[in-house]
């Protein structure tokens, strides 16, 4: 019997993206696809397609969309491996009809063999070209005025990011400064991570999203009109750019370590100090250490997801926050 292969192959919904004055709107369309392979070792497929535009204000069809192509891939990793593996088993079976010589004999049982193999190997390749174009397709439209200002947003992002340090705020305490001997009445616990361009690889779009890494895996991507806020492949919400409360300040931080070339000292005090400042005199080896400026940034949405950075480099984090606040505003008021 000729190897047969069926499968139903949904492409991934395009998502159309648009932001202009009348506001923001997603268009989301669906189309199904079935391909056929038939046992006559030919392929031959069969298309159907049905669009479904889905007009949404928010952004759960956008989260959908990325659901779909994610087991999509599965399934069709799942595909391509059982065809790899059938492959080799006719591979298999063609060399031993060849080595016991009933394959000389009875020559449609090689014949058969042969149209299989080169089936599997027509549907290998097809398989792995659905899984590399297996992803969500984002095109997003700007008015000018809103494109400028995302366009100052990406180069304050790009300041941002290359700050010498940057750290992912992990847990804050209280001190008694007292009984520490010590300047600084909260401990901070942070470790160092990157900012930088990345997207999902569930989508494809000719913007990169701006990425903000932590250390506990809740990853935030912040596209035009969304951003992605990820734990693990399956674990994400998405929430619309308005959901967002940036918040920034100023942080003082007493510095034991190396201070960043970026950073600014804005003042001084001791390693061991008294209540009132002074240096405590019973430290022989107290010595001097700095204060200086850093810039913090925190993001909270509606349903209390917090994520707390801070940057060695002040000024960038003023220039982002105020630009994002810009372009928040200009995306609240289309909506209005």
């Amino acid at each position: 019997m000729a190897w047969s292969f069926h499968k139903q192959i949904k492409l991934i919904p395009g998502v159309h993206l648009n932001l202009s004055k009348s506001g923001l709107s997603i268009t989301i369309g669906a189309e199904a696809i079935n391909n056929l392979y038939e046992p006559s070792g030919t392929i031959n497929p069969v298309f159907s397609t049905d669009v479904h535009p889905i007009k949404t204000p928010g952004m759960p069809g956008v989260k959908e969309a990325i659901i779909l192509s994610r087991q999509q891939r599965k399934e069709l990793r799942n595909d391509l491996l059982s065809t790899q593996t059938s492959l080799r088993i006719s591979q298999f079976k063609l060399i031993i009809s060849y080595l016991f010589l009933y394959g000389f004999i009875i020559r449609t049982i090689p014949e058969h063999l042969k149209t299989d193999i080169k089936t599997q190997r027509e549907t290998i390749k097809q398989i792995s070209e659905e899984i590399e174009n297996c992803y969500v397709s984002l095109d997003i439209n700007f008015e000018p005025e809103i494109r400028i200002k995302y366009d100052q947003l990406v180069n304050a992002f790009k300041n941002m990011m290359s700050s010498h340090q940057i750290w992912h705020i992990t847990n804050t305490h209280f001190q008694d400064r007292v009984a520490a001997r010590s300047s600084a009445s909260t401990i901070v616990d942070k470790k160092n991570v990157k900012f930088f361009f990345r997207s999902l690889p569930d989508i494809r779009s000719d913007f990169q999203s701006l990425y903000f890494q932590t250390t506990n895996g809740a990853d935030l991507y912040f596209y035009p009109g969304f951003i992605v806020i990820q734990s693990s492949e399956f674990d994400f919400a998405i929430i619309s750019i308005e959901e967002i409360n940036l918040q920034q300040s100023s942080i003082r931080f007493t510095e034991t370590g190396a201070v960043p070339p970026d950073s600014k000292i804005i003042g001084t005090t001791w390693f061991n100090v008294n209540k009132n400042g002074t240096p405590d005199r019973r430290f022989n080896d107290n010595y001097q250490i700095p204060i200086v400026q850093y810039g913090e940034l925190r993001l909270l949405t509606n349903n209390k997801f917090n994520a707390e950075f801070e940057l060695s480099n002040y000024e960038s984090t003023e220039q982002f926050s105020s630009i994002f606040k810009e372009y928040q505003m200009i995306i609240i008021r289309s909506k209005m």
